[in-house]
């Protein structure tokens, strides 16, 4: 009965968990150990303590089945290591990452654990398909997004295991770290408070949040998602990130109301084949995390600085109404609307001609729901550099797409208080959330652009144009 150690990643929950339920099917005790190293440390503010937060309440989720979430910190291989000492563990589990830094970890520990004895098993779980098993006709990956739909949209996906009533433990668990020692939201400093009541944290919020989507939101979800103002879309990004909420779960909710007649689903369903679309890209080609996706652009003539124009695009101070709205929503929330995630990323890669890799790394440290491959190609594809761009004619207009998709002004007036008599609490948020050292306050009048908004499209069509001559 030598227990097996369940590592604990990026799957914080209990149903729908491979790993998990291997160990538990083993008929051995069961030590979940989640495992503070490097990858973990380099967090973005935001992530980590959003991190923290998941960790909270699945330690808690553990321990209402009699179980425990142990806490190390360290080199994973050596934390694994001494936990097998001390604990007699005979069997390593775990969920599998894709990113470069992890997958090289992990091939390390799965080796060395099992040149020691001891059995090491990854299993899936963090997608819907491992992306080694999407081919194209040739053989090859998908650099398209619309032919790998086609290609995966009527693939099973297996069920989801329903959550175990009971975590079977061993007598005594090893020693663990006191999670508050960690103090995961140290770098949020005070905008902290302000971005926690918009967190929905763990398993059973996430379930709920899906269910919610399900049967509200779902008949109108190909419409509303793009209307920044309206809470038209699931908001699971963020649980799907921590492994609050498995893909197949949603997959299969999403399925079962296609089924039933509500059509909308299936554009929440093609939605999830985009996030394993960029998983799919970052583990054929890895170099798209930090590096031009298309050859020949490193000679491309982005600025590389933090020039004035690029700490007002990070400050929401653009006088662009949609950008700096949508800016200011992901300092306070940790979230922004998709829409708007489109709209800033082509204003700084076009409109300011500033490098990508500027903005993916601003994203990393403001967002909860930040994912490495999603992202990196989010950026890239806003940049023109990445996989399915068309760069001349992604030049986004900030001003006729807000316009467009919030007509009544709503998410201006949501996030930006300067020039309003009555500011909503949104707004006003913003500014106990940011530096003290900005000197922003409510009474600011609006700045002015800080560029013309023709000339900065007329700037980057002229780069793009002498790129490609």
């Amino acid at each position: 009965m030598k227990p097996v150690i369940y590592w604990v990643r990026r799957d914080l929950r209990l149903a729908d968990n491979t790993a998990l339920n291997a160990a538990l099917a083993s008929g051995r005790p069961v030590i979940p150990v989640f495992i503070n190293d490097a990858s973990i440390d380099g967090l973005g503010a935001a992530a980590k303590f959003r991190f923290g937060e998941g960790l909270r309440v699945f330690a808690k989720t553990l321990g209402d089945l009699g179980s425990q979430l142990v806490l190390r910190r360290g080199d994973a291989l050596e934390v694994l290591r001494q936990l097998i000492s001390e604990t007699g563990a005979k069997a390593v589990y775990w969920n599998r990452l894709y990113d470069p830094v992890a997958k090289i970890r992990d091939t390390e520990v799965k080796s060395t654990l099992k040149s020691n004895d001891i059995e090491a098993r990854s299993f899936a779980g963090h997608l819907l398909f491992e992306p080694w098993t999407v081919e194209t006709k040739t053989g090859g990956f998908y650099k398209v997004f619309t032919p790998m739909w086609k290609a995966v949209r009527s693939r099973d996906v297996a069920s989801p295991v329903p959550a175990p009533s009971q975590v079977f433990a061993p007598q005594t668990f090893p020693a663990s770290d006191d999670l508050a020692d960690w103090e995961m939201g140290a770098a949020m400093k005070r905008g902290a408070s302000v971005l926690a009541p918009h967190m929905c944290v763990g398993e059973a919020a996430a379930q709920d949040r899906l269910a919610e989507f399900i049967e509200h939101k779902a008949a109108d979800y190909p419409t509303d998602r793009d209307h920044p103002s309206v809470d038209g879309t699931s908001g699971l990004s963020e649980n799907l990130t921590y492994g609050e909420i498995g893909p197949a779960t949603c997959w299969h909710a999403g399925w079962a109301a296609i089924h039933r007649g509500v059509s909308g689903a299936e554009v929440f369903c093609k939605e999830l084949v985009w996030r394993e679309f960029a998983y799919h890209l970052m583990h054929h080609t890895p170099h798209i995390l930090d590096s031009n996706w298309k050859a020949g652009w490193d000679s491309f003539p982005w600025n590389t600085q933090d020039t004035a124009d690029v700490i007002a695009w990070k400050q929401g101070r653009t006088g662009v109404p949609f950008v700096d709205a949508a800016m200011r929503q992901m300092y306070v929330t940790g979230i922004m609307h998709n829409r708007g995630r489109m709209i800033v990323a082509s204003y700084l890669t076009k409109h300011l001609m500033t490098d990508w890799r500027i903005g993916q790394a601003w994203f990393e440290d403001c967002l909860i729901d930040w994912d490495p491959a999603s992202n990196a190609m989010g950026w890239q594809w806003a940049a023109g550099s990445g996989p399915d761009a068309s760069p001349f004619f992604r030049i986004f207009n900030p001003v006729t797409q807000l316009s467009k998709f919030d007509p009544k002004g709503g998410y201006a007036a949501c996030w930006i208080a300067e020039g309003q008599k009555n500011p909503s609490e949104t707004s006003l948020s913003y500014y106990q959330a940011i530096p003290q050292g900005w000197g922003m306050t409510k009474d600011d009048p609006y700045p002015e652009p800080v560029v013309d908004l023709a000339e900065g499209r007329a700037r980057a069509l002229s780069a793009y144009q002498a790129r490609d001559a």
